[in-house]
């Protein structure tokens, strides 16, 4: 299969004001069936909350959360009495499992806050719920994949209820990073921003890519980059 590109521009996308979300699979009113994951990833989007904004009070089941804050303040909280605020370089991990209710609202009253919202299906239903955040500094992804969330917990990341692995990297330009899946394993690549070839693809900021059956990802960033990589069983 190799790799398959799904551009920024594709994306599904909202624009209601207070809240400017781009999805990359189908997602609420946005539905296209040939996009509705990859293995056992389900949603990424994009989402830039206005000063003073957010998502209400709602709730969840049976579904691993994670959020990736590129810029700004998200504010959390949640019906297991977790409550902080995350900024630059925070991880949040929310197992939703038997049921939780939670709000996200931008922090600030002056900017707007960019963060990437990931579900990612949980290895059984009814698992217990949780909630776990923790700081990954830029220097700390710089020229490098960081693992950021696992399901066992290695090198301090979060751990969620799945065979999946997230990694973040901020490349610099000319600089370039490899990385081994296992056999059977797929790759999915997300740009934030910057300019990566990815295994002989160019991919922009927004787009993402599927790397299946390759003994190898090759990432080589033609200017400064800020990615996330996500190994899959």
């Amino acid at each position: 299969m190799g790799i398959v590109r799904r551009a920024a521009s594709e994306r599904g996308h909202i624009n209601i004001g207070w809240l400017e979300s781009r999805h990359s699979f189908s997602f609420g009113q946005y539905y296209d069936p040939r996009h509705m994951g990859y293995r056992t990833l389900r949603v990424i989007n994009e989402d830039r909350v206005r000063p003073g904004e957010g998502f209400g009070r709602h709730g969840h089941r049976d579904m691993e959360i994670v959020s990736y804050v590129v810029s700004g303040n998200l504010a959390h909280a949640d019906t297991l009495g977790s409550r902080g605020e995350l900024k630059r370089g925070d991880v949040q991990a929310m197992s939703a499992g038997t049921g939780i209710e939670h709000s996200e609202f931008n922090g600030s009253d002056v900017d707007d806050v960019h963060f990437l919202q990931i579900w990612i299906l949980p290895g059984a239903p009814g698992l217990p719920t949780a909630y776990a955040q923790t700081h990954v500094p830029d220097d700390a992804k710089r020229n490098r994949l960081k693992l950021l969330v696992s399901p066992d917990g290695a090198d301090a990341s979060l751990r969620i209820n799945q065979d999946a692995r997230l990694y973040a990297s901020l490349l610099a330009a000319g600089k370039s990073l490899v990385h081994r899946p296992a056999p059977g394993r797929g790759s999915w690549v997300q740009v934030i921003s910057g300019r990566v070839e990815v295994n002989g693809q160019m991919l922009l900021g927004g787009d993402g890519a599927a790397v299946d059956d390759v003994a190898d990802v090759t990432l080589a960033a033609a200017e400064d980059t800020e990615l996330l990589l996500f190994d899959l069983a």
